[in-house]
């Protein structure tokens, strides 16, 4: 029962995930030439804002779930062990299913960048909130 409860707190993470998934597997090789939004580069930076919501939207939910704030290294390094699971599989489903996408380590590089500013905004804001708690 724990574990539904906690996927119910998750939720938002895991439509966050599904939407990541539908994107990453979208054929943009028309889109790249012609359109000046997709810029060089464009791919990597939403790579890095994906995971960084991703992040947030785990943390959020592990909050919501222990109805508090505390500062665990354990929930940190579950949430980035997470991240590499799904920035991996997301490469490896690109490798392996899909022609017309390649599996790159810089799109993975900056899946992990993304997550870890996730993990740093969190820790920040915790530690704000802890020195307010003090005060």
């Amino acid at each position: 029962m724990s574990l539904v409860k906690a996927l119910k707190y998750q939720r938002w993470a895991i439509l966050w995930t599904a939407v990541i998934l539908v994107l990453c597997s979208l054929d943009l090789s028309d889109a790249g030439g012609k359109s000046s939004f997709f810029f060089t580069g464009f791919d990597k930076l939403a790579h890095l804002g994906f995971f960084y919501v991703l992040t947030i939207l785990l943390f959020y939910g592990k909050i919501k779930f222990q109805h508090s704030y505390h500062f665990r290294s354990l929930t940190i390094f579950k949430i980035i062990l997470i991240s590499v699971v799904i920035g991996g599989g997301i490469e490896l489903i690109q490798w392996k299913f899909f022609t017309y996408r390649s599996a790159e380590w810089w799109d993975f590089i900056c899946d992990m960048l993304g997550c870890l500013m996730g993990v740093f905004s969190y820790v920040l804001l915790h530690l704000s909130n802890y020195e307010k708690q003090k005060v």
